[in-house]
């Protein structure tokens, strides 16, 4: 498999943003640190696209998440992309309308 563009949807950069403000209440280091990490564990998808586990709630091989310490980091492969489509705790409840 060739190598992918890993693409972020202006929500899933909201969601990071919002993550990263939030944490940041109590250490803009530690926020700055996790952005970063946040980042660095969706490179990978250039390489592995198929990384992680298929989302439970979809149930479709192209919708994956990496699960990132409490969070889960939703994407979706769209012909040579991968779109990360969300980041969200993983005790928010979570469900497609």
């Amino acid at each position: 498999m060739a190598e992918m563009n890993v693409m972020w949807s202006p929500s899933a950069l909201d969601d990071v943003e919002s993550i990263a403000e939030y944490i940041a209440r109590d250490s803009v280091e530690i926020a700055s640190i996790f952005v970063g990490k946040i980042f660095d564990v969706t490179d990978r998808l250039q390489k592995f696209p198929l990384s992680g586990r298929v989302i439970p709630e979809i149930r479709e091989s192209v919708c994956r998440e990496i699960i990132f310490g409490a969070y889960r980091i939703m994407n979706r492969i769209v012909q040579e992309e991968v779109w990360i489509t969300g980041v969200m705790h993983g005790a928010r409840d979570w469900k497609i309308e």
